[in-house]
């Protein structure tokens, strides 16, 4: 089993880009801090590399940015690449499925898209019905 879910921050605001034969992809890393510390030391934070594909590279680009709270769940991938060195290197990344906001805006003000109030009356009293009836519950 292949399974991965981790949360952490956006280090930097993801850029959506289309392979030769059009399909989105986005790389971004989390910030993620340990669990643990030893010893009482400052916290230890892992930068994971994250790819998304398709539909969920597109979501990502569309809704979140920098420093973000989000949550990813996806597979492990180990890619084996030649460095310009000649020397043989491994590159682990996570293949993100699925990607979720793990923070409100109202958490966190600075990722607010839509500013505007909703309005769902027009202002009159007269929008709503007092129920004279007696309430099944």
């Amino acid at each position: 089993m292949n399974s991965v879910v981790l949360m952490g921050r956006l280090t930097h605001s993801p850029e959506l880009k289309h392979t030769p034969s059009d399909v989105a992809v986005v790389k971004f890393t989390l910030a993620v801090d340990r669990g643990y510390s030893k010893n009482s030391e400052e916290k230890v934070t892992d930068f994971i590399d994250i790819v998304a594909w398709r539909n969920t590279a597109e979501f990502v680009c569309k809704y979140f940015k920098k420093g973000q709270l989000v949550a990813v769940e996806g597979s492990l991938q180990v890619r084996n690449y030649e460095g310009r060195d000649g020397n043989k290197r491994k590159a682990f990344e996570i293949v993100a499925s699925q990607v979720h906001f793990a923070e409100s805006k109202k958490e966190n003000k600075e990722f607010e898209y839509d500013n505007k109030p909703q309005s769902y009356s027009n202002g009159s009293n007269n929008d709503f019905i007092e129920i004279q009836d007696d309430l099944p519950f």
